[in-house]
C-alpha cells in the first residue's frame, strides 16, 4: 500500500508522462460526449427508431457519469489511483465494444451506462492524480495542458463522428475508443503510482444513495413531459419523490459528521447563484449539442459529415472565448458579465428557431460562431463565480457538487429539449413532414432562449462588482 507521496519519488520522465495520460483519458470522454450528437439520425436510421426519439442515447451517458461522480475521489483513495484509472478506462472500452455491437436501442441505451460508468472515474481520478503528485507552483500549468484536450474533443467531435457515419458505418464512433483505450491502460500500468490513503473517513452511503435516487427522478420526470409514456400524475409523483429525497439529503447532511456535500457552502453566496445560474443556463444551453445536428440533418438536410464541419465555428470560437474570459471579469465584474452574457446567449438561442432550409450558410456559420463565443464564456464566468469564494476547506465539497450540477444539468437540458419537442409534434410527428417539424424545432428553441433569461435574472443576486480586479486569481 502506497501513502499520498510527493513528486520528488518520482523521475523526471514519469513526470513528464502523467499529464500526457491524463489529458488523453479526458479527450477520450470530451470526445465521446461530442461524436456522438451527429450520428444520432444515422443510428436512429439503423435501429428503424424516429431520431427524436434517440434523446436517450445522449441522457444515459450524462447521466451515469453525473451518479457516479461523487463517489470517484473516495474509490481511488481507498483502492488507489492507478488500479481505479486503469479499471475506469477498461470499462469504458467494455461499454464502447458494447455500444458498437448493439442491435436495438435498448441495448445501446445499456451500453452507454456501462461507458458513463467508466468515464465517471476517468477525468475525476486523472484530475485528482495531478493534485496529488504535482507541487502547488505547477498545478496551473499542468492542469491547462491537461484540459486543452478537452477543449479541442468538441472541436473534432461532431466532424469526426460525421465522417465516420458517413463514410463508414456508426458503430466505429465507439470502437475508435479501443485503440486509445488500450494506449491508455499500458501507460496508466506503467506511469500512475498506485497511491492510495490508509486512513479515510466512512463513505456518506446514505447520502449518495439519496442524492442519487433524487437525480433520477428528476430526470425521468423532465424527460417523461410531452412524451405521453406516463400520465400526469405520475410525472407529478416522480417530481415530488425527487423533492422529498433532496429534504432527506438536506435532513441526513446537517447531522453526519461527513456528508457527500458539505451544507456550509451554501452560506456562501457566490457559490449558490454560481450553482443556481449553472442550473438553469445549462437547462438552456445543455440541449443544443443535442438538439442542433438534429436540426441540420433531419430538416435543413445537411450530410453528417457536413453538419459536423458546420459546427467546426462555434468550437472555435469556444475556444478563443477562453482568453478574453479573465479581462472581461477584471474590467466589469461576475454580475455585469453574467447578465449581459446571458441575456445574448438566450438571444442567440432564439435565433436558432429561424433557420430553415432557405436560410444562407454564412448566416448559420455566423450565428454558430458568435453562439460558440457566448457559450463558452458563460460556463467559464458562472463556474468561477461558483468556486472563487469557497474556503480551503470547503473546496473539495464545492467543486465535487459543481461538477455534478453540471453534468446532471447537461443531461436535463437534452431531457428539456427533447420534450419540448414532443410537445410541438404531438404523436411523433413524421420526420419528413417538413412544416410540422420546422415548427416544432422552432418553438424548441424559443423555449430553451426564455430558460436563458431566467439564468440571467438568478446572476443579478450576484453581489454589486464582485470579482472586478480579482478574476485572475482562478
Amino acid at each position: 500500500m502506497e501513502e499520498l507521496t510527493d513528486s520528488a519519488s518520482l523521475d523526471a520522465r514519469t513526470l513528464r508522462i502523467i499529464p500526457w495520460i491524463v489529458a488523453i483519458s479526458f479527450f477520450m470522454q470530451m470526445l465521446d460526449t461530442s461524436i456522438m450528437n451527429t450520428a444520432l439520425p444515422v443510428i436512429a436510421k439503423n435501429l428503424n427508431e424516429n431520431p427524436l426519439n434517440l434523446h436517450w442515447v445522449v441522457i444515459a451517458y450524462m447521466l451515469a457519469v453525473a451518479l457516479l461522480m461523487p463517489v470517484s475521489g473516495w474509490v481511488a483513495d481507498r483502492f488507489g489511483m492507478r488500479t481505479v484509472l486503469f479499471g475506469a478506462i477498461m470499462l469504458f472500452m467494455a461499454g464502447s465494444l458494447f455500444c458498437a455491437t448493439a442491435s436495438s436501442l435498448k441495448i445501446l441505451i445499456a451500453a452507454r451506462v456501462v461507458q458513463g460508468m467508466g468515464g465517471a472515474f476517468m477525468v475525476p481520478v486523472g484530475r485528482l492524480a495531478v493534485l496529488r503528485i504535482y507541487p502547488r507552483q505547477y498545478l496551473v500549468q499542468v492542469l491547462s495542458f491537461v484540459t486543452i484536450p478537452g477543449m479541442l474533443g468538441p472541436l473534432f467531435g461532431p466532424t469526426v463522428g460525421g465522417f465516420l457515419v458517413q463514410y463508414a458505418t456508426w458503430h466505429w464512433i465507439f470502437l475508435i475508443n479501443l485503440p486509445v483505450g488500450f494506449i491508455g491502460c499500458v501507460a496508466v500500468l506503467r506511469y500512475i503510482p498506485n497511491l492510495r490513503r490508509v486512513k479515510l473517513p466512512r463513505f456518506d452511503i446514505r447520502g449518495f444513495v439519496l442524492f442519487g435516487t433524487a437525480m433520477l427522478l428528476v430526470s425521468f420526470a423532465l424527460d417523461t413531459v410531452g412524451q405521453g409514456n406516463l400520465a400526469m400524475s405520475q410525472v407529478l409523483a416522480l417530481t415530488v419523490g425527487g423533492i422529498l429525497c433532496i429534504g432527506l439529503y438536506v435532513i441526513h447532511a446537517s447531522v453526519w459528521p461527513n456528508p457527500l456535500f458539505r451544507l456550509s457552502i451554501f452560506r456562501i453566496r457566490t457559490f449558490t447563484v454560481g450553482l443556481l445560474g449553472n442550473i438553469f443556463a445549462r437547462l438552456a444551453a445543455g440541449g443544443m449539442p443535442y438538439l442542433t445536428p438534429l436540426l441540420l440533418q433531419v430538416l435543413l438536410g445537411y450530410s453528417p459529415f457536413n453538419a459536423g464541419l458546420i459546427m467546426i465555428p462555434m468550437s472555435l470560437m469556444a475556444i478563443f472565448s477562453k482568453t478574453l474570459a479573465t479581462r472581461l471579469l477584471n474590467s466589469f465584474g461576475f454580475r455585469m458579465v453574467l447578465f449581459v452574457n446571458t441575456v445574448a446567449l438566450g438571444s442567440l438561442i432564439v435565433l436558432f428557431s429561424s433557420f430553415s432550409p432557405s436560410t444562407p450558410l454564412y448566416i448559420m456559420v455566423i450565428i454558430f460562431s458568435v453562439f460558440g463565443a457566448v457559450n463558452s464564456l458563460q460556463f467559464t464566468a458562472m463556474n468561477t463565480l461558483a468556486l472563487i469564494g469557497l474556503s480551503d476547506e470547503d473546496s473539495s465539497s464545492g467543486n465535487s457538487l459543481l461538477s455534478v450540477v453540471m453534468q446532471l444539468s447537461m443531461s436535463l437540458g437534452v431531457a428539456v429539449a427533447a420534450s419540448l419537442m414532443a410537445v410541438f409534434l404531438p404523436g411523433g410527428a413524421n420526420p419528413a413532414a417538413e412544416p410540422e417539424l420546422a415548427a416544432g424545432f422552432s418553438a424548441t428553441y424559443l423555449c430553451l432562449g426564455g430558460i436563458s433569461v431566467i439564468a440571467a435574472l438568478i446572476f443579478l443576486c450576484t453581489p454589486k462588482d464582485f470579482g472586478k480586479g480579482a478574476a485572475q486569481r482562478m
